[in-house]
Formats: C-alpha cells, sequence, structure tokens
C-alpha cells in the first residue's frame, strides 16, 4: 500500500481535537488531514453562497489559512466543521458583499446574505456506461442549477441539510440560526425546489420524442424509397 494511503487510514482514525493540537505543534499533516476531512462540506458552503466554482475554491483557499491561524482559538466543545463553517462563511459572505458593491447587485427581497449548489455530486460507477455517465451528469447540472435559484436565506440551509445530510441541530449550530428557522427554510427549499423542476418538466414535455426535422425526414425518404414502382401498364 502506498505511503500516502496508509497516512490517511492511520489520520482518519485521528480525532479533531488531536488533529488540532498536532496542527498546532506544527504537525503540517495535521492539518491536511482536517482539510481533507472537511473539504467537501466546506466547498458547498462557500459554492451555496457564491455560486461559482472558481471563486468557491478561492475562497475555501483563503479560510483554510485563516482557520490555521486562528488555531489557538478553537474550542473543543464544538465540531472543527462546525467551527471551520463559520469561517468559510463569513470569507464566502465578504466576497458576496464586495461583489454586490462592485456590480451594483439589488439583493433579493427579504433574504439575507446566508447563502450550494450548491452543486449536487454524486460518484459515478466505474461501471457505469458513458450513455449513463452522461445522463447522471446532466441531470445533476439540472439540479445544480436549481439550487443555484434558490433564495439566498433558503440555499445554504438547503445544501447543509438536504445535501450533506446534516442533522437540523448540526445545521443550526453551523450557521447561527434558531432550529426552528433552519426546519423552516428546509421545508419552503424543498417546495421551491420541487416546483421549479416540476415546471421544467413540463415546458419539456412537449418536446419530449421530437419526431420533426431529421427523423422524419429520415423516415419518410426510406418509405418513399421502399414504395414499389408505379405501375406503368
Amino acid at each position: 500500500m502506498p505511503v500516502r494511503a496508509i497516512a490517511d487510514r492511520f489520520m482518519a482514525d485521528v480525532p479533531d481535537p488531536m488533529l488540532v493540537e498536532r496542527a498546532l505543534d506544527g504537525d503540517s499533516s495535521a492539518f491536511e488531514a482536517v482539510m481533507r476531512r472537511n473539504n467537501r462540506q466546506m466547498f458547498r458552503v462557500a459554492r451555496a453562497v457564491l455560486r461559482d466554482d472558481a471563486e468557491a475554491e478561492d475562497a475555501l483557499q483563503v479560510a483554510y489559512l485563516a482557520a490555521y491561524q486562528a488555531l489557538g482559538s478553537y474550542r473543543a466543545d464544538s465540531r472543527l466543521s462546525t467551527w471551520l463553517t463559520r469561517i468559510v462563511l463569513n470569507e464566502s459572505l465578504m466576497r458576496l458583499r464586495k461583489r454586490r458593491r462592485e456590480s451594483n447587485v439589488i439583493v433579493f427581497a427579504g433574504t439575507d446574505d446566508e447563502g450550494d449548489s450548491s452543486p449536487v455530486e454524486r460518484a459515478v460507477s466505474a461501471a457505469e456506461t458513458p450513455d449513463a455517465a452522461a445522463a447522471r451528469a446532466e441531470v445533476r447540472r439540472l439540479i445544480e442549477r436549481h439550487i443555484d435559484a434558490l433564495p439566498n436565506a433558503f440555499r445554504t440551509v438547503f445544501v447543509l441539510r438536504g445535501v450533506e445530510e446534516l442533522t437540523v441541530e448540526e445545521t443550526a449550530a453551523s450557521l447561527d440560526l434558531p432550529e426552528a428557522t433552519v426546519r423552516t427554510r428546509f421545508f419552503r427549499a424543498r417546495s421551491l425546489l420541487r416546483e421549479s423542476l416540476a415546471r421544467e418538466a413540463d415546458i419539456g414535455m412537449a418536446d419530449a420524442f421530437g419526431f420533426e426535422g431529421a427523423r422524419c425526414d429520415r423516415i419518410v425518404a426510406a418509405v418513399l424509397a421502399a414504395l414499389p414502382p408505379p405501375d406503368t401498364t
């Protein structure tokens, strides 16, 4: 087994507080383990706010650097992922506010700055056919697009609850919201998402099994070619 795989497997068993202690002692591999353990969730948080993959990556890198500098302030009475989420949110929201100032974008009425698609990521099986993989990717893009369209106040709650599958309590702690607010926003986000996907499905239904154009011409030409020659007697 490669040395890196052995190291990753070992670090996977190390509790968060111990990883923090090692990182504070200068063990960079410990902080690497912290990042790898939390990367997916943190990226989705940043992506939910910023709705841009590249900017979310930049924000996450800056947030990790800030977290490293502030490791000494982490207290083990809360989950490390909760602590990191707040740092990532702060960095992402700061970038969002800056973007809005620069572009003079009007904030959606009735929303706040709590921002993924955030994107919905699902690993494609190695045995999956290219056609099935392409179809899965298209469905993923469709869902991500509709999640991106959710109002800011609901999007991050939906990503943490519906995509990352955090509990209500974990989501509330990460976003510093009352649990009742998390429940309400998640319920509303799911309703909005279902409605928007249903509308798109209804619009696309009329175009299902399209027949005009090349297919129509091809069938007509094939039938005409197969017709018996006219009787000239």
